[in-house]
């Protein structure tokens, strides 16, 4: 198996097959790399689906249509295609990330599938990107369900809570390691009652918070 398999799996073949490589190579591998193929896929990408949700539902307001969106461009759902696309098994990574499990890391399989969306731009203009994206998506799309808007892990174990009349939950830092250009932070979501305490980590505060919440989340819903 090769990497064409990726590009089979996204029904497009590459006509400069540079632009393919790049897409698939990390910066610790060195120059030319994916970190801005990354940058405009995931402009393409916001835009695509900013679009084909404005086009589903057309009374929606604003506020809706992004909270949508954010969910499906966020890093765990480009986690999760690019794990069905196997983009892991043909990335290029220098030795220390080899050797550390960058291929399995969420936000490096994340960042390669937005570089592989800026590269078909490049090399094939808007619509073949957008064909792509749209294919790729259809899924997750089609899933959604007018009414039922997925908010954010935080939010809804917020309500969950208040609902109930308990006690917020509590976020704390409980370390931040790696470079300041690609640190991961492992944070802890407490609650009082019922007591419950569980860990998130991610590249950011933010989405490591989210992480914790949503573990959080499926316990208390279990």
């Amino acid at each position: 198996m090769t990497a064409q398999s990726v590009a089979n799996k996204l029904n497009y073949c590459f006509s400069d097959q540079a632009l393919f490589r790049t897409a698939l190579t990390h910066r610790s591998f060195g120059t030319p790399n994916n970190e801005r193929l990354e940058f405009l896929g995931d402009g393409v990408l916001d835009f695509v689906i900013a679009a084909s949700l404005y086009h589903r539902f057309p009374d929606l307001p604003e506020g809706d249509l992004s909270r949508l969106r954010a969910n499906l461009v966020r890093q765990e759902t480009l986690h999760h295609l690019a794990l069905e696309l196997n983009i892991g098994a043909f990335l290029r990574l220098g030795e220390g990330e080899l050797k550390s499990g960058g291929a399995q890391r969420p936000s490096i399989l994340a960042d390669a599938l937005e570089a592989l969306f800026g590269a078909i731009y490049l090399d094939a203009g808007f619509e073949a990107s957008r064909a792509v994206i749209e294919k790729l998506f259809a899924p997750l799309l089609d899933d959604l369900k007018p009414g039922q808007f997925q908010k954010d892990a935080k939010t809804r174990l917020q309500e969950w809570l208040q609902g109930r009349k308990k006690a917020l939950p509590r976020y704390h830092l409980l370390e931040a390691t790696g470079a300041a250009h690609e640190q991961r932070f492992e944070i802890a979501c407490e609650i009082e009652s019922p007591a419950l305490r569980t860990v998130g980590h991610g590249s950011s505060r933010r989405i490591a918070e989210q992480v914790a919440a949503e573990k959080a989340l499926k316990e208390l819903l279990a």
